[in-house]
């Protein structure tokens, strides 16, 4: 009995020295008009053992894929909806048997853990549009989680971003006065119902937005101007952010609960200091800092309890309101093809390619050599409406190639979001189709995937469509003119 016992609490002791290890995830979008099948997808996550997912919706086609995975899963619930679950627990109890119970008692079923409540709702942009409805929200999906009898198997979760707490050193973290109130409610929740605080911090972004912002801060390799908080010394930006979030849960009362970061990573184009090598070092050194499990100042030893990397692909339907950037956080391609070298520190090695992608002919649209163009301004418009444009920006990968292959790269963009159709790349005669690659350098000129399990994007990509046009039409892409 006594060596049963013994056998019992070291596996309970093994357990929980695991769950104290940082585990890495990645953010799976699907804003994009050039979507792999889903099962495509799944097999890429499996083949290069992740084994944790964020979803951002609650996608048929990809929880049907994930069903027997195993692979752990948050789904979403976009922003739009928290007015709804907050005033009407009926329409909660919809939404959970339908995305919630139903793939759990699948055969086989999907293994979804979290429900992500909303994404980065308090965001200042966002001028406290959807802040009044998150506790509301949360507290009628709960009583849904418990009239399905799901409350012990899943939980609740909001993803927030850093900006919902300020300070100009770590131990000074504080929340938002305005969202004092809200978030002590929110974290009460949390904690209530064992859930963690899941906060989404970009270096990145720090160093974009500020052009004093010191650049070797932004990655893990040590900077000459460390930040000095009193007896605490901070080499990197995450880290500092980090322990803001900490200084700011304990002003609160709640300094030990369970931090997840629902987002972090580095784009690789639309943005100077966006590029395939600034990406890969900041990546593989966020993961070598979570998984040597040191912690931070105010936490030591005790890293996040999850990391998902955004993102898994680049989506080219993202809003690019915060910046062309938006489209290109991908550590694979939109056909699963690694962007660089990756050890996710899973037992995989480095980033494995997506296997059996159905690419469409090895054809592309350019800008017919025999013709002249001084008429192509509106055409440009249009192709860059509905296709992918953003390389082409001061910052891009595409900007210095040359106005005729601007034009070419956009006309190709079109043509192959409308999946090669004949008449995509008329332009009133302005484009021809070519067999030989037009790509130069770092430039690449995409051929489409025909495998998709959509030709469109999900309902919320419309609306990221037209806030690009707005822009296109504002002047953003005057330089192609």
């Amino acid at each position: 009995m006594v060596a049963v016992v013994t056998t019992v609490i070291l596996l309970v002791l093994l357990g929980m020295v695991k769950e104290g290890e940082a585990a890495i995830g990645v953010n799976w979008g699907t804003l994009s008009h050039h979507r792999a099948s889903a099962k495509t997808v799944v097999d890429l996550l499996q083949n290069n053992k992740i084994s944790k997912v964020k979803l951002f919706d609650a996608d048929s086609q990809v929880l049907n894929a994930l069903r027997g995975s195993q692979i752990q899963v948050m789904v979403g619930i976009p922003n739009q909806f928290l007015s709804l679950f907050s005033s009407s627990p009926p329409d909660a109890d919809s939404w959970v048997r339908h995305n919630l119970s139903f793939y759990l008692s699948a055969k086989p079923p999907v293994d979804i853990r979290y429900v992500a409540v909303g994404n980065e709702p308090f965001l200042t942009s966002y001028s406290g549009q959807f802040q009044s409805y998150v506790v509301p929200a949360l507290l009628n999906l709960q009583q849904s989680l418990v009239r399905a009898n799901l409350a012990g198997s899943v939980k609740l979760l909001v993803p927030c971003n850093a900006d919902a707490y300020e300070s100009s050193l770590p131990s000074q973290g504080t929340f938002r006065p305005e969202l004092t109130q809200i978030m002590t409610q929110l974290v009460s929740f949390l904690n209530s119902n064992g859930s963690p605080f899941v906060v989404n911090i970009y270096p990145f972004l720090s160093l974009y937005g500020n052009s004093d912002f010191p650049q070797e801060y932004a990655f893990f390799a040590g900077t000459n101007h460390p930040v000095i908080d009193g007896p605490n010394v901070y080499y990197n930006a995450f880290d500092g952010n980090y322990d803001t979030l900490v200084a700011a849960l304990n002003k609160i009362g709640y300094g030990q609960i369970p931090i997840v970061i629902g987002e972090v990573g580095w784009p690789t184009d639309g943005a100077f200091g966006a590029n395939l090598t600034a990406a890969r070092v900041f990546n593989q050194g966020l993961i070598n800092h979570v998984l040597s499990n040191k912690g931070t100042p105010l936490r030591p030893g005790a890293p996040p309890s999850d990391i998902y990397l955004f993102s898994l692909f680049d989506e080219d339907s993202k809003s690019t309101l915060p910046g062309n950037f938006e489209r290109h956080w991908g550590i694979f391609s939109f056909d699963g093809q690694a962007k660089y070298e990756l050890n996710l520190g899973l037992g995989g090695g480095s980033l494995k390619n997506a296997k059996e992608v159905t690419y469409l002919p090895a054809r592309w649209c350019i800008a017919n050599p025999s013709k002249d163009l001084s008429g192509v301004s509106n055409h440009i418009k249009l192709a860059c409406t509905v296709a992918d444009c953003t390389r082409l920006n001061y910052g891009g990968s595409c900007n210095g190639i040359g106005v005729k292959e601007n034009i070419s790269y956009a006309f190709n963009s079109y043509y192959q979001q409308q999946k090669q159709d004949v008449q995509s790349c008329d332009f009133d005669g302005l484009g021809v189709v070519t067999f030989l690659d037009p790509s130069v350098g770092e430039c690449r000129f995409l051929v489409g995937i025909s495998d998709s399990d959509s030709s469109s994007s999900h309902g919320l990509c419309g609306r990221w469509i037209n806030i690009w046009t707005l822009l296109i039409f504002s002047g953003s892409i005057a330089f192609l003119l």
